[in-house]
């Protein structure tokens, strides 16, 4: 990875993470600002945050997890994962964050759970039907050519619903947020635009789940429109920085 590739994939592991309440430590922070300079590599990274996977099924501190998850979304971006658009897609980021922090890292939930927002009468998608769930929405993806080919306006359109659609699904027992997020930005990504994360704060992207469990987008579709920008060819897809423009 070059270095701008290195600075995108820290910023948006930072940015991600705060949308959930996780903060890294400083430790961790600086471990993983001497990978974005060049001098650390990955398995540098690895091996100097010290973070070993004999914790699963273990409790973990809130800090722990929020170091875990930094430097396991860093090392995603750098190694990627099957890009297939569908729940296999999904499967294979949760495993690569979660492996070692949960059991279930990468396996569909195996029973049904209503939102954390009170108020909302709806559970999510019946566990069962997950995988056709999933099938159903990778489908409309594929018939939309994966959003790609639209202006700015159509294209939050539809990401919007998609984004709706996959939070309904709700695949995992835990972590889907962070899944979720990595996804859409993928996709946006190659349907030629970047979605910005540090544009929006944690309490306008709950604000945007609950109302979404309540059936009303319109949060979501502001938030997208706050985050959104055209693509840059020339880095990954997690770049942050929508004053820098699409040509930095």
């Amino acid at each position: 990875m070059t270095p701008a590739e290195r600075a995108s994939a820290m910023a948006f592991a930072l940015c991600s993470g705060r949308l959930d309440g996780l903060e890294a430590s400083g430790r961790i922070r600086r471990v993983a600002y001497d990978y974005q300079l060049g001098n650390l590599d990955l398995e540098d990274l690895w091996s100097e945050a010290g973070l070993d996977d004999d914790t699963v099924g273990t409790e973990a501190s809130v800090q722990s997890l929020a170091d875990r998850i930094l430097v396991r979304t860093i090392f995603l971006q750098e190694r990627g994962w099957p890009m297939t658009g569908d729940l296999r897609e999904l499967q294979s980021i949760h495993r690569c964050i979660f492996h070692g922090i949960y059991p279930h890292a990468g396996l569909l939930r195996t029973s049904d759970t209503e939102p954390r927002q009170r108020g909302s009468p709806q559970t999510c998608f019946p566990w069962q039907l997950i995988a056709t769930g999933a099938m159903n929405i990778s489908g409309e993806l594929a018939e939309r050519q994966n959003l790609g080919n639209l202006d700015r306006s159509r294209f939050i359109q539809e990401l919007t619903l998609i984004y709706d659609q996959l939070g309904y699904l709700h695949p995992f027992s835990q972590g889907n947020a962070i899944t979720l997020r990595i996804f859409a930005s993928r996709l946006a990504h190659y349907a030629g635009w970047d979605l910005d994360w540090g544009q929006t704060d944690r309490r306008t992207y709950q604000v945007a789940q609950e109302q979404a469990y309540l059936g009303c987008l319109e949060p979501f579709g502001r938030l997208f429109t706050s985050i959104v920008r055209p693509a840059n060819p020339t880095r990954i897809f997690l770049i942050a920085g929508w004053d820098q423009g699409p040509a930095h």
